[in-house]
Order: C-alpha cells, then structure tokens, then sequence
C-alpha cells in the first residue's frame, strides 16, 4: 500500500508540474516544424526564455484559421505571406504585433502593425551550371528558349511558391501574362502539389530548371559544397516573399504570445532563420550572415504587391495560368 500511495504521489506531483506549465499553441506550415526546418531550433530558444511549452501545430494554416474562426486553438501563427494575408487579415482574428518594423533589413519599407515579417527571398528560377552554361538572363529568354529546356513549378493553388509564379508571370507581362504562359507551357515538365517534389525532381537531374528561390543555392553550397546550383537572374526583376507572424486576438495566453512576437525580431531567432530555412532573415545585418550566402546572384530589380494587389490579381492569374496550360 505505501509503494502505491508513493507512486501515486508522484504522479500527481508531475501532473501538477505539467498543469503548472503554459503552452503557447503556434499553428505553421508543415516545413518549419519539420526536423530539418527551422521551428525545433525556435522551440529551443524561445523555451529557454518563456518557461513555457512551445508548441507547433502545423500544416495548412490559413484554412485552418478560416474553419476555426473563433474557436481556433493557436495564440500565433507563423508562415503566412502577402499574397494570402488579405484573406487572413478579413478574419478579424489577429491583435496588433507590437514591434518597432522601421529598420529591417528587407529590400522593402514595412509598415504593417499586425503581420510580423521574420524571413524573405525572392523566387527565381534555379538551374545547374554544368548543364546550362548560358542561363536566360530574363523572362522573355526564358519564354523564347527551345522547347527541349524543361523546368519544374508548383502548383499556385496548393502551393506559395507557385502563387508568386504567377503574380510575377502577371507583374512582368501585365494583360500579356496568358501569352507568357502559352510560350512558356512546352518547358514546363510538370507542375507538382509542392515545392519539395519539385525540388527533388531538379536536384536528381529530371528537369533543367525549377521554380525555388534566390536563396536557394546557399544550402548546396554550405551544407553540400556545391557550387552547381545557381538562380537565373531576370532583368525584368523578380517577385518578393516575405513571411510572416502573427498573434491571436483571442488567445489565452496573451502574454506569452506577445513575448513569442517580441522574440522574432531578436538576434537569437533571426539567426536561426539563415541556415534553418535558407532564406534572409528580416532583421539579421549581412555581416552576420553565414558564409555563403554572400555568394549568392540577386535582382537588382524587386517586384512586390500589396496584399490588396495580390488579392484583386489572384483570381485573374489563376484563370490565365489554367486555361494557357489545358
């Protein structure tokens, strides 16, 4: 009987210990709390701070938001971006962040109160150097190439990459972009759900070219030494990604929430983001950038919509982009 009251005992204790410590629900895309994304680092540094429970629950976080509403479980959410936010901001769920966004280091001004950039890149097209030793050099090269030149792209209606491939087909060509797309259509191999099959399908030399991002060649040349990998830069410019954070106006937690957007901008998570999503992080100067990134080819020329631009343009690049690849 004692060894029972005692294990009982201790039972109840850790219970009580478990009770006693706040979880933070933060609801992100299925990388970033991949084990090779950047949110187990995240999780590990924002714990050692909060005395808290960090938990990710990822997958698809807009339409979760939206079949919640209200009733959500998150007190955050990371991973979103402009090209998705104006849908997100109608739902009224989302409080004010509360940081100071006048000195990033984005190629952009920011002045958005309520989502919290924390990365950004620009998507581009990446190719192999051995196999292509002339790269188009702008979009109208890439569309002119011969029709043997085969690339990968994402789907832009499961897919964030491939929603920014079309609004820049639409920022580039404007009322021409369904042309674009018809010229374009014989190179395209396939289009894939997401970007890692895409991706794969490039890296083990089924396609010449893939839609990714200028950022991408970092992780071949620090974490495989590869020099091979490179992004064909445009003249025309290239379309800019910023991802973003966000916390929930109705969360119960509203402290530890408030203290996890307070933690975005700081040196310890930014300096996560360069080698854990290989992309630029929002408020990390280049000196403290790892090696490597300094090697990368970027636009001179960024191409950018506003919320409100992408959401009046997305039904309408979309319906080009089906109906020039039927």
């Amino acid at each position: 009987m004692k060894s029972f009251t005692f294990a009982a005992g201790l039972c109840l204790t850790a219970s009580f210990a478990i009770a006693e410590t706040p979880v933070l629900t933060v609801y992100a895309p299925d990388y970033f709390g991949s084990e090779w994304g950047p949110g187990p680092a995240i999780e590990q540094a924002f714990e050692a701070t909060c005395e808290c429970d960090l938990q990710f629950v990822t997958g698809d976080v807009l339409p979760r938001l939206l079949l919640e509403g209200e009733r959500t479980r998150a007190d955050a959410v990371i991973g979103l971006n402009t090209d998705v936010t104006a849908r997100a901001r109608a739902t009224g769920l989302f409080a004010p962040h509360g940081q100071d966004t006048s000195d990033l280091t984005m190629p952009i001004d920011w002045t958005d109160d309520v989502f919290l950039p924390f990365n950004w890149g620009h998507t581009a097209f990446i190719y192999n150097n051995t196999k292509i030793e002339n790269p188009p050099t702008s979009f109208d090269e890439l569309l002119n190439a011969p029709d043997d030149l085969k690339i990968v792209i994402q789907d832009p209606r499961s897919s964030i990459s491939g929603l920014a491939l079309i609004l820049w087909v639409k920022a580039v060509y404007g009322d021409d972009a369904e042309a674009a797309w018809a010229k374009l259509q014989p190179k395209i191999l396939t289009v894939t759900k997401g970007w890692s099959e895409s991706y794969g399908m490039f890296t083990d030399g089924e396609a010449d070219m893939v839609l990714s991002y200028t950022t991408s060649p970092a992780y071949h040349i620090i974490a495989e030494n590869d020099q091979t990998k490179q992004a064909a830069i445009f003249e025309e410019g290239h379309y800019f990604m910023v991802e973003l954070a966000a916390q929930i106006a109705g969360t119960d937690q509203p402290e530890l929430a408030q203290a996890f957007m307070d933690f975005i901008l700081t040196e310890p998570f930014q300096s996560i983001i360069p080698e854990g999503n290989w992309s630029f992080p929002a408020n990390l100067s280049s000196d403290k950038l790892p090696t490597g990134f300094d090697q990368l080819k970027l636009p001179e020329k960024v191409l950018f919509y506003t919320e409100d631009e992408a959401a009046a343009l997305r039904d309408e690049a979309l319906d080009e982009w089906l109906r020039a690849l039927r």
